[in-house]
């Protein structure tokens, strides 16, 4: 009888390790056809499998991905198994504690550690009964995240060597994957506007403006640049001369709307594209804008500047290369500028 019950225990724990690979190798062809796909990738989409991947390898019932924003001290979920978005301070919580300290961090009674976050539990219901916390890493061994999983499955709770050891695998991929976004994104961002940068255009340009052209919707688009920018430099030096270009890419970043996008194209000059936008509404926008910075007094590395901007507006020519279209706008911002700058031509 002893033997029957022991075989069938046996059965079906062997049933259950087959149903945990199957699941594996479901979640992992999942992820190398999304990899392979020559559709535009969702990086939150490969967070998911991943954060999905761990979660199953270690046989818990909830799991994150978190990314740590040092700038903004912040930790945010890129994938949460079971929740949603979730942003909170970099020194606070499990998570917070396990970057902190650069150690796994394990409770299996976590409403009696007093550095467990009750306040998701107290707004959504869930009642967390063990946390592990695994800290990512960057090639340089430098913490960039940390894996989050919740709830072991069964009444034993977490065991930091098996869990973490199960763990390692889906950590490891999501510390390269983030590490891969961060070199990604900082490629095709400007670091002194934050704006996206000539390289991030283009690459814009083919995911979200080519379809609104192939659409045959409406794209406008304007270059402006600071007038007499030079003297800024030569007057003030050159971190006044930064102060005014990041002044001037916030107030273009914030006319943006939901579709829109600014991008430094380099050193003074800068591009907006307007999908959904006809030349009569572009050129009311860059009015607008140039009034605003004519207005505004810079506070310019302990200086006090007044600038002014002059621009270029037109709307996009399909039959045109992006280049072309460019050139003529340029055209028209050379012609803003031999007509005494400060305008907006088109």
């Amino acid at each position: 009888m002893n033997r029957l019950r022991l075989r069938k225990k046996a059965e079906m724990g062997d049933k259950m390790e087959q149903n945990i690979l199957k699941e594996i190798y479901d979640i992992s062809t999942s992820l190398y056809a999304e990899m392979c796909s020559d559709k535009e990738k969702d990086h939150g989409k490969l967070f998911e499998y991943m954060t999905e991947l761990g979660r199953t390898m270690a046989d818990a019932d909830r799991a994150s991905f978190w990314k740590w924003d040092r700038h903004k001290h912040e930790l945010w979920t890129t994938s949460a198994t079971g929740v949603d978005r979730i942003v909170i301070p970099d020194n606070t919580g499990l998570v917070g504690k396990a970057l902190k300290e650069g150690r796994v961090v394990v409770t299996n009674d976590p409403y009696s550690d007093p550095d467990f976050n009750k306040a998701v539990d107290m707004k959504t219901g869930y009642r967390t009964k063990s946390v592990l916390v695994m800290p990512v890493a960057d090639i340089n061994g430098v913490f960039i995240g940390a894996f989050q999983i919740i709830n072991k499955n069964g009444d034993n709770g977490f065991d930091e060597v098996e869990d973490v050891r199960k763990l390692s695998m889906a950590a490891l991929v999501c510390g390269l994957a983030t590490e891969s976004e961060s070199f990604f994104e900082e490629s095709h961002h400007d670091k002194l506007t934050k704006l996206k940068n000539r390289m991030g255009f283009y690459n814009d340009f083919s995911r979200k403006y080519t379809k609104v052209i192939d659409e045959k919707r409406e794209l406008s688009l304007f270059i402006c640049d600071i007038d007499k920018f030079k003297r800024v430099n030569d007057t003030y030096g050159h971190n006044a001369g930064d102060d005014v270009l990041a002044f001037v890419a916030s107030i273009l970043e914030a006319s943006c709307s939901e579709k829109e996008a600014v991008y430094r194209w380099g050193g003074e000059e800068f591009i907006m594209m307007m999908p959904d936008t006809n030349l009569r509404e572009a050129v009311e926008k860059a009015e607008t804008i140039r009034k605003r910075i004519m207005d505004s007094t810079i506070n310019a590395d302990g200086n006090e500047i007044s600038v002014t901007m002059s621009f270029g507006c037109r709307l996009f020519d399909e039959k045109l290369s992006i280049e072309d279209n460019i050139s003529k706008a340029d055209e028209h911002l050379y012609t803003a500028k031999e007509s005494g700058r400060n305008c907006v031509i088109y």
